[in-house]
Order: structure tokens, then sequence, then C-alpha cells
């Protein structure tokens, strides 16, 4: 394995502890799992994935539960030079096959109860081939796998290869396909581990799924960066993260995990005698929950800022002040600025545009080069979408999303995507999604609908959330749906949502 090899694995090879028998993670049923294991497993992956005739920079794509078999997956298709595309478990079929024809992959990697249905779409591809991977070593997948040999050469990888492909949206159309290099990936996870002092003593509570950013790419990159060990959870389950915390140093969460263990009695500074750190992301951290935590533990929760093209860019400080409502300073290596709507940059205090350039800036979107020409400025700044401000010493403070984004649990929601749906359901005009404030989901994603008639008799809440049920995943589907005569628009004829959140604000006070 080559020193100047740029592939991602190579990377965290090189920081695995020495002694191959250290753990890598530890499941609630007491398993145990090495870094040997990760070592020898993966390898079995990969020559698995080689010999179905993969190449590198093909792409895989991966819709299946929390496993062990996922991560030695992940960490195969790292080896292998092939593209890593995992999908959220919620997405409903129709969501599937735009993925599944957008992608073009080589190999569709799915749950066992969902190889038909999958099989089905991959079938009006073009024959694409699937195999499946369960939660409990099973699947074909795993079979095959145990099969293969247990050595496999890292494939050599240019800094910007692609290394993962995940989707996300703007409001106006199709998920985009962000590009993921390896030198994306490797260097915001040797940032991160610098930044918030990682070392192969730490032990990392893993409750969050790892389709996601978030579960994935920040916290399974810091343990495997720094040789550090994880508690690994399939989920978070509040019982399950409370027997747990005694056992872990670190715990990375949305924070609705941080508001549900605030709902326990149980939760308290006992409990995180061995925890040096949390932390906080993929969703803004409400002040009161920052300020409770604290007097409940001790603890400042530490937020921090990123995106999906961009793994994290600001970060409250490991030492130094950790300030409620901000979330931190530019972290080593990324710019970040606020701009007018011209690109003029604004001084401390004003509400701008977020822009930010480092090496962890993805290198564009998948087949769209007129779309990553036009988020990227001419000095090679990304313009994130949203909207912030910076104090006079530093700190940043996202204030709203230009692109009005809800952040459901901590997993993205495009309004459009749900908009689209609504609309075709007959009898409606018109609708507006928009989210509004939820004490345990941080945001709920509501739909404000106009109807074609005022005398729509068939068309209720109920109708509407049943329709939506059948195309989204569950994570998209309104929490409630809001009638209205019609919606509020500025001179332009813009749906003005602001105005629309404001109105239903306390809906769920």
């Amino acid at each position: 394995m080559s020193a100047n090899n740029a592939n991602l694995y190579a990377r965290f090879r090189q920081r695995f502890p020495a002694d191959a028998a250290a753990p890598l993670l530890t499941t609630p049923e007491g398993e145990m799992h090495t870094y040997g294991d990760a070592e020898r497993e993966s390898a079995r992956f990969a020559t698995c994935l080689s010999g179905l005739g993969l190449k590198p920079g093909d792409r895989v794509t991966v819709q299946v539960g929390k496993s062990v078999e996922m991560l030695w997956l992940y960490l195969a298709c790292l080896r292998a030079g092939l593209v890593f595309h995992p999908l959220n478990t919620a997405y409903s079929a129709a969501e599937l096959g735009y993925f599944l024809g957008n992608a073009e992959p080589g190999l569709v990697v799915c749950a066992p109860d969902s190889e038909a249905m999958i099989k089905g779409l991959a079938e009006k591809l073009g024959n694409i081939p699937v195999l499946t991977l369960g939660t409990a070593s099973d699947g074909s997948l795993a079979e095959a796998a145990s099969r293969a040999a247990a050595d496999f050469d890292c494939v050599a990888s240019r800094p910007d290869n692609t290394a993962a492909l995940l989707y996300s949206s703007g409001t106006t159309g199709r998920p985009k396909g962000i590009m993921l290099s390896h030198r994306n990936l490797a260097s915001n996870a040797e940032t991160l581990v610098e930044y918030w002092g990682f070392t192969d003593r730490d032990v990392l509570l893993h409750a969050l799924p790892i389709f996601h950013v978030h579960g994935l790419f920040v916290a399974i990159s810091c343990a495997l960066m720094s040789g550090a060990s994880m508690r690994w959870l399939p989920g978070f389950n509040l019982d399950a993260v409370l027997a747990e915390l005694p056992h872990a140093t670190v715990m990375m969460g949305v924070p609705t995990y941080y508001t549900r263990l605030l709902g326990s009695e149980t939760f308290g500074k006992e409990l995180c005698c061995s925890m040096r750190l949390f932390i906080s992301g993929s969703a803004p951290l409400l002040a009161e929950t920052f300020l409770e935590f604290e007097q409940r533990t001790g603890h400042r929760i530490l937020e921090r800022y990123g995106m999906t093209e961009t793994g994290m860019n600001i970060s409250n400080p490991l030492r130094g002040e950790r300030r409620a409502g901000t979330v931190g300073l530019p972290l080593p290596g990324v710019s970040a600025r606020i701009v007018d709507d011209s690109g003029q940059p604004l001084p401390p205090g004003e509400v701008g545009n977020l822009q930010v350039k480092g090496p962890n800036v993805f290198t564009g979107y998948w087949r769209m080069p007129e779309k990553t020409a036009e988020d990227f400025t001419a000095d090679g700044f990304f313009d994130t979408g949203d909207k912030a401000s910076l104090s006079a010493d530093g700190y940043y403070s996202i204030v709203g999303r230009a692109k009005d984004m809800v952040i459901c649990g901590g997993l993205n929601v495009y309004p459009k995507e749900v908009e689209l749906v609504i609309d075709d359901i007959p009898g409606i005009a018109e609708s507006a999604v928009i989210g509004v404030p939820h004490p345990d989901f941080g945001e709920a994603v509501v739909a404000v609908v106009v109807p074609a008639h005022a005398d729509q008799a068939t068309l209720n809440e109920d109708a509407v959330i049943a329709a939506t049920r059948k195309q989204l995943a569950n994570f998209k589907i309104p929490k409630r749906v809001i009638f209205a005569a019609e919606l509020p628009r500025n001179t332009m004829g813009k749906v003005q949502k602001n105005i629309l959140r404001e109105i239903h604000k306390d809906l769920f006070a």
C-alpha cells in the first residue's frame, strides 16, 4: 500500500492501531470487532465486488439497515476504488427509481425483504445486478463475501477521484448527485480528529444512521482516522444510549437526541462521568437545549456546521468558548465569508449569504457541470444557500436557509419535492411546504394547501397525508396539513414562506 496513495482507506489504514486486536466497535450484545476484522472483512467484500466485474469509478448503490457488514462494504468500496452510494432506508420505490436511473450503478445492494421490489426497478433500468445484505450477517452479498479471499490490495486513487455519491436537492427540481472525493473526505477527517482532540483512547457512542454524512463521514471517519473505538447501536434508542454512556467518551448526535436525553429523569452527571465531549449537528441546536444540558450534566455541547456538499466547515472550539446559538469558527484550512446578493462582503452583524472554500468542498454535481458552475464563485467559494451572520469576534450563526430546506430529526427535507406530490392530488390548486419548530424533531414538515374549489368535500388533512405516504419517505410526510384560501405572495408573485412560518410557528408549542 503506497504511502502516496490518496485512497481514503489507505489513509485510514495508516492510522489503525499497531495491534490488530485493538477493538474497533462493540455491539450492545457485547460482540466485539477489531481493526484486524475491519482489514480482513473489508478485503473479502472488496474481493467479492471486484469478482463481479466492477471497476474503479463504478457506483455501488446501497440501501440496507445499519450493520457491521454495511461498514465492511463501505470500506471495501473505498479499497476497490468504487463509488459508495448510500440511500436512506425510508425511500419509496418512486424515489429509488430516480436514484438508480440517475446514478447508473454497476451493483445495487438492498435488504433481503426489499429484493423483489429493487429487482423490478433494476430490470427496467437495464438489468442492474442486485445482491442483498441483512443486519444479521445474512444476505447473498454477505454469503459471497464469506467465501472470498481475505487479502486485497488497495486500489491507487488520485485525490480528486470520487469516493462517494450522495444526493441532495434544491427547491426547484430533482435531487442532485454530490460527488465527494477521497481528498474531500480525508482532509475533513484529519482536521476534525485534530480539532476535536480524538485519540486512540476515545470511545465514540455511535447511534447515528450510516447512510448520512453525519454518521458515516463525520463519526466513523473520526474513529478510523484516530484508531478510536465505537459503541455501536443500530439506532437511537433512549434506554440503549443511557446504558452505553458510561462506557463512552464522545457522543455525536442530532439535536433530537439531546432533547430526548433531557426528557429522561435518570439522565444527569452520573451517567456522563466518563464523557469528554458531546457534539451536535445536522440541525440547529436551540439555545435552551444547550443551557439545560449544561445545567444537567456540566457539559457544554459542541455545535458545528456542515453540509452534504462540504462535510464540516465551522465548529465551536474544543478548548475555548462554546457559544450557544452559534456554530463557531471556521475549521483550519476552511475559509468562510458572508456576502450580499451581489457578492460583496458584509460587515459583522449583517445577515447575508454564507460561502465556504477549502479541501473539504465537493468536486461538483454528478453530470451537472452547469449547476456546479452556478453554485461556485469565480474565486472558488461554494455558495451554501444558507443565511448567516458573523459576530465581531468571529463566531458564525446560521439564521436561516435561503433554499427553505426543512431539517426534521437531522434529515433534510426539500419542500419542492413534497409540494410536487401534493400538487398532483386531485382537488388541490397549490401548496407550500415549510418547517415549523417542533420540540422533538427540531423542525416538523407542515403543508399549507389551497383547494382548487372552496367546496371540495373529499379533501381533508388525512387524505393529503395518506396520498403523500404512498410516494415519500416517512420523514418527508407532513405532520400537519393546513388549508388556506390563498398563499401570501410578494409583488413578484413569490410565495412568502417566511410569513407562513411566522403564522404557524406555535403549531406544536
